[in-house]
Formats: structure tokens, C-alpha cells, sequence
């Protein structure tokens, strides 16, 4: 799916943004919209321009070209550029950057302008924290920092929030419960959010759809399902999850059960992640095991097929193989490769 511009899409609208630093072109004609209600998230490698554009849309960095409308308003063109307190944006860093001298109720109150007290009493009743209205900050853990930071944000009923990188310095375990409580909180207030990480997996677990920059540019917009499954490049296919590349004709002759609707010419390039793939142990199996690697509640096997093409293929955490075992494989029952663009 290209990416969108052209029409209003509601509480978000960029068009045509480019922003430079000297020669570095950090957001290179960058044109997205977000819904009312939607969570985009924008997923990228690092240096990808997406703090940069969080912070475009925050009115914190002036754009160079282009136009930002929040809400159906312009914001910033060529001759408007609202200062941030005026552009009704919540924005959550994954530092918290709370007011260490204030205190929760203080943090969550700074930007509400009546019935303060009311409103922070509900945020912090929304976010899971009543009763912590008179901690400071050093006295929370990290997962409550971003919940307090996260109520802060929204007590002005913004009509966009920013999430950047705000899940980035919690532990493994901590991260998922928070990222979960978070999304669960933002749909409750049906506010529209743009979601930045560097995480595949969060990306695709947060976003209603998922926006991939590449180089200051939007590489593909889509539902998670659909840049998961049917991505435009290399480069989105392998940002999103691993995956391996074959010729299809090559491949078709190496793996049973392979087929891709319609045929293909020859010489294209097809995508096969390693749920795609399984195999069998074969004494005369024309595949080899060349690596294995333990995850825990899986095995990730590396294999050489016939024609020297590598793929892998994930089996359950009790199939254990050993490196050099000859096997057979095969495309999963069901599972169709993805044509791709080189």
C-alpha cells in the first residue's frame, strides 16, 4: 500500500513534509494522515527521521516545506507555524521528562487550565495510580513514571497524543505489561496517537496501521497484517520480521508444497519467513541443518537446501535436531510466498 496523502484524514494530516539539517535530509517529502481514534505507529531503524518528525508535528522542530494540520487546522506551512502550546498535542518521551521538584498531582495538573483537581484525580484513577497524588517522582518506578507521564499528557484532553520511544528503557517483562496497559488507556480516551518505536513487535501489536520510514521517507503504510505479510521491498520485509529471499524457481524446486498463485516469471525474487517453512529428518533429504539456534519456546533451524539457497524454519522448543542432520522441506500447508521487489 503506498503511502497516503491528498485527502484530510481527521485528527492528523501531513503533506509533503521535508525537514533539513545543513546537507542531511532528515524527513524527505513525508506525507501520512491519522484518523480520529487511530493509533498510527511509525517504526523505523535508528536515524530514520521519526523523532524528528514526532517533534515537527509537536511544532518543537520548524519544517522546511510541506504543510501539518492537527484536528482539520493548519498548523505550520509556508506561512503559518503555531507554537507548540497552541497545537493541543500531548506528547509522552521515553525519558517521562517529569518535574522532579513537583509533585504526581503537580506533574499530571501542569497543563489543565480548570478543575484541575477533578482532572487529575481522574487521570490518575484512569492510569491506575489513585492515591499517588502526593509522591514525587523519584519515589516511582519506572513503569509508574510512564503511567504518570502518560496521564499528564492527556489530562488536556489533546486532540493528538505522541508516544515516542515511550516503552525504550523498561525491562523485557515490564515493557509488554506497560505497552499493554498504555494501549488499553489511549483506546479509553479514544485519543489519536502516533506511536513511535524502533520495535517491530510493538509496531505491529499497538498500530490499527503501521507507517515504516526509511531514510527521512514512508517506505509503506498498511494494517499490521498486510506490511507483515504482503511488504513492498526487501527492506520492509526485513525490518518487520525475519525473512529469507530465493529465486522462485529455484525455490520451487527445492522446497515440496511450494507454489506461488498465477506464476511467476523467471527471475523473481520471493520472500519466505521461517514460519513458512518445515521439515522433516531424512537420511536422504536433499536439505542440511547448518545451524540451530535454542529461543526458549522455539528452535530456529538455518538450513542449506539443494540448491545452496538458506532458509529458516522454527520448530517447537522440544523438536531438537542436530546440526548436520540431513532433512527434507517443505512450504508449510497454506502458507503462500510473498513476491517481492528487489
Amino acid at each position: 500500500m503506498t503511502p497516503e496523502c491528498g485527502p484530510d484524514m481527521g485528527a492528523l494530516q501531513l503533506d509533503h513534509v521535508t525537514k533539513r539539517f545543513g546537507d542531511v535530509v532528515a524527513l524527505d517529502d513525508v506525507s501520512l494522515g491519522v484518523a480520529h481514534e487511530e493509533i498510527l505507529a511509525l517504526v523505523g531503524p535508528s536515524g530514520c527521521g521519526k523523532s524528528t518528525l514526532v517533534r515537527a508535528i509537536a511544532g518543537l522542530l520548524p519544517i522546511d516545506d510541506g504543510r501539518v494540520a492537527l484536528d482539520g487546522a493548519v498548523v505550520q506551512d509556508g506561512s503559518v507555524s503555531l507554537p507548540p502550546e497552541r497545537r493541543r498535542v500531548g506528547l509522552v518521551f521515553q525519558e517521562h521528562v517529569l518535574f522532579p521538584h513537583l509533585s504526581v498531582a503537580d506533574n499530571v495538573a501542569f497543563g489543565v487550565r480548570d478543575g484541575a483537581r477533578d482532572r487529575v484525580a481522574e487521570m490518575l484513577e484512569l492510569v491506575g495510580l489513585p492515591g499517588y497524588g502526593a509522591r514525587y517522582p523519584h519515589e516511582l518506578s519506572g513503569g509508574e513514571r510512564q503511567r504518570v507521564a502518560l496521564a499528564r499528557a492527556l489530562a488536556p484532553r489533546p486532540a493528538l497524543l505522541l508516544l515516542d520511544e515511550p516503552f525504550a528503557s523498561l525491562d523485557t517483562n515490564l515493557r509488554a505489561r506497560v505497552r499493554n496497559d498504555v494501549v488499553e488507556i489511549v483506546r479509553a480516551t479514544r485519543t489519536p496517537t502516533v506511536f513511535v518505536t524502533h520495535d517491530q513487535r510493538d509496531a505491529l501489536a499497538v498500530g490499527d496501521r503501521v507507517a515504516i520510514l526509511r531514510s527521512g521517507r514512508v517506505a509503506q503504510v498498511g494494517d499490521p497484517v498486510e506490511v507483515f505479510h504482503r511488504p513492498v521491498d526487501r527492506f520492509v520485509a526485513s525490518f518487520l520480521g525475519e525473512a529469507d529471499f530465493a529465486d522462485a524457481a529455484v525455490a520451487a524446486d527445492d522446497l515440496a508444497e511450494f507454489a506461488v498463485p498465477g506464476g511467476v516469471a523467471a527471475g523473481t525474487t520471493v520472500m519466505v519467513r521461517p514460519d513458512d517453512v518445515e521439515f522433516d529428518v531424512d537420511p536422504h533429504g536433499s536439505a542440511v541443518v547448518e545451524h540451530a539456534e535454542f529461543r526458549g519456546t522455539e528452535w530456529c533451524y538455518t538450513l542449506r537446501l539443494r540448491s545452496g539457497t538458506i532458509m529458516r524454519s522454527l520448530r517447537s522448543h522440544v523438536a531438537q535436531v542436530d546440526v548436520g542432520t540431513r532433512v527434507s522441506a517443505r512450504l508449510q500447508h497454506g502458507h503462500v510466498p510473498v513476491v517481492i521487489a528487489d
